[in-house]
């Protein structure tokens, strides 16, 4: 077969064609590729007989495509073409079910890799979509893979993870990526897939930007998106329902003053039935009832009664309006009564400091009205500074001890943390009987972390804590390429270099590049390329107490040691004992 142009008027749909009928094909997704570049692919044509005439056997749908393009333009455009024999029906019946069964559309995963490219190339994302015919928002898509890690991408190019999960990974950082595979690969582990994936990224709790009731330009909270666009996810629930909870009494307070006569809140842990319910108008009493969801939306249910308020209404019946029975106490006498409590409970609990610690500990982990504890978040933008935490020494030894509280407080394993309860009563009261059921040394490890959870990251505290201990900080860190990949000052290296290498070795180099600095450090650390292995290096900063390399300042931990020194007033006593006496003698 040979290429040939041919003239749209000497081309008809051949009968053998799957395409053929009297109902022109549906071209919409092909139209906008034609209109911009033309029929690129060839059409299977034979002769049908005319002279010059062929009929088409593969491709009639690009041939209608080009006659709509010829009608808007005004000008028909010769198509390019291959020419069958015009004796064999049976080949071109075949060519025609090759061309439109046996073509498979490209994955998601082709279509990333064709679409970067022609990104490389200059083209702009409008531009790509007008030549595929595709909407914008389909493109962004699809160029959002790229965020994700390339062996990601080939599970899913693989159909090892299905379309919901890759959407949600986008939604991961690379470290997040980094561990959902490392569990991938671990036969005995549990990966979280589609919706659970979701509640794994967010900690357990996942709430949509779109059931905020307040505007998000004002929201003093961080939001994540996945990189496909279409969602937008709250990236600390607490902070979340703080503000949700005052936009929904704003929306109550309007709900009053327009007349309204009350308007019930149904918290998440209950649900608003409405076969319970009737239609009831504002001037017949209705009310609006607030129905909250634990997932974050709220919906306003207007103009409802009670069913059995409507039937009463039905009867004629004036209850609803009669005078509600008295209570027994009124709220000054139950004030009196609920303080007076109070002073004796907390007044005889000093003689019970066993009893006093629990129940501190039960507002620590699960909070209340009075308490508000959240954990350190221990979040960084770097990548690398996020991995690197996340897999050193202390970090391995805590989450370990933690999970073993959790199983002694009869937590689910899967929470992320002890702390950081929603502060609800029952919970606080079932908590506290479980810890007067264990002893002393058990809860000891339970403050010890719930403390360090929700001990701040930078703060004096860190310091007093870790001076107080002795800390030696080699025998929890050593250094790694997120500490030199972040050193960019040539000054602070070459002090450095001087307390690892020596001082001869750093006047000599001291003219050289900062990666050559680098890895002359790199090489005494490990004791390689003949060099000497320098044991337990911690930099200055790093230590207890810390210091700085040079006179400039803007260290933090330096300053918080200040900050530390300064509040601890001077020792007039004997040196108090390095144990705390356990809670059974306190008592």
């Amino acid at each position: 077969m040979t290429l040939v142009f041919i003239d749209q008027d000497k081309l008809c749909v051949s009968k053998m064609n799957m395409r053929f009928g009297r109902k022109a094909p549906d071209v919409s997704d092909i139209l906008p590729t034609v209109r911009k570049r033309g029929v690129i692919q060839t059409l299977l044509v034979r002769p049908n007989g005319a002279e010059g005439h062929f009929e088409i056997v593969a491709g009639a749908r690009r041939f209608h495509a080009a006659r709509i393009v010829a009608e808007e333009t005004g000008e028909a455009e010769p198509l390019p073409c291959r020419i069958l024999s015009e004796t064999d029906d049976a080949a071109a019946i075949e060519a025609s079910m090759i061309e439109n069964l046996a073509r498979l559309d490209a994955d998601e995963v082709t279509q990333w890799e064709t679409f970067t490219r022609l990104v490389k190339e200059g083209r702009e994302l409008d531009d790509i979509a007008a030549t595929f015919g595709l909407p914008d928002l389909t493109i962004r898509r699809v160029l959002a893979l790229g965020n994700l890690l390339p062996r990601i991408r080939g599970l899913y190019r693989a159909e090892q993870i299905d379309r919901t999960t890759v959407r949600h990974l986008t939604l991961a950082s690379k470290s997040q990526q980094k561990a959902w595979l490392a569990l991938h690969d671990d036969p005995d582990s549990y990966v979280p897939t589609g919706h659970q994936l979701k509640a794994w990224l967010f900690g357990g709790q996942s709430i949509p930007a779109r059931f905020a009731l307040f505007s998000l330009d004002d929201y003093k909270g961080a939001t994540v998106a996945d990189l496909f666009g279409d969602d937008r996810y709250f990236a600390d629930a607490d902070v979340f329902w703080a503000a949700q909870n005052e936009a929904i009494e704003t929306r109550r307070a309007c709900y009053l003053e327009q007349g309204w006569s009350d308007v019930i809140v149904v918290p998440p842990s209950e649900h608003f039935q409405s076969w319970e319910y009737e239609k009831a108008a504002k001037r017949k009493g209705g009310r609006v009832y607030a129905d909250i969801r634990a997932s974050g939306e709220v919906v306003f249910h207007e103009g409802y009664v009670t069913r059995k308020e409507a039937r009463k209404a039905e009867r004629g019946e004036v209850a609803d309006t009669a005078k509600p029975q008295r209570p027994e106490l009124t709220s000054t006498l139950q004030t009196y009564v609920d303080l007076h409590r109070h002073a004796a409970v907390r007044a005889a609990m000093l003689g019970h400091p066993g009893i006093a610690f629990r129940l501190m500990a039960a507002h620590a982990i699960t909070g209340s009205p009075l308490w508000t504890v959240r954990p350190e978040p221990q979040t960084a933008r770097n990548d690398g500074v996020r991995e690197s935490v996340e897999t050193s020494h202390g970090e391995t030894v805590f989450d370990e001890r933690r999970r073993a509280v959790l199983a002694l407080l009869d937590f689910s394993s899967e929470e992320p943390t002890v702390t950081g309860g929603n502060g609800d009563e029952h919970g606080l009261v079932a908590l506290f009987f479980r810890l007067l059921e264990l002893p002393d040394p058990a809860i000891m490890e339970v403050v010890a972390v719930v403390m360090g959870e929700t001990l701040s990251a930078g703060s004096a505290a860190v310091e007093a804590a870790g001076t107080e201990i002795g800390i030696d900080m080699a025998d929890w860190w050593q250094a790694d390429e997120a500490l030199f990949g972040l050193i960019r000052d040539r000054e602070l290296l070459g002090r450095m270099v001087a307390e690892v290498a020596g001082e001869t070795v750093a006047t000599a180099n001291a003219g050289e590049k900062s990666q050559t600095l680098k890895r002359i450090m790199s090489d005494h650390l490990n004791g390689a390329e003949g060099r000497t292995k320098a044991e337990r290096w911690v930099p200055r900063w790093m230590r207890f107490p810390p210091s700085a390399y040079t006179q400039r300042g803007g260290v933090g931990t330096v300053m918080a040691h200040a900050r530390m020194v300064a509040t601890r007033a001077p020792a007039t006593g004997p040196e108090p004992e390095e144990e705390v006496a356990p809670l059974a003698q306190a008592a």
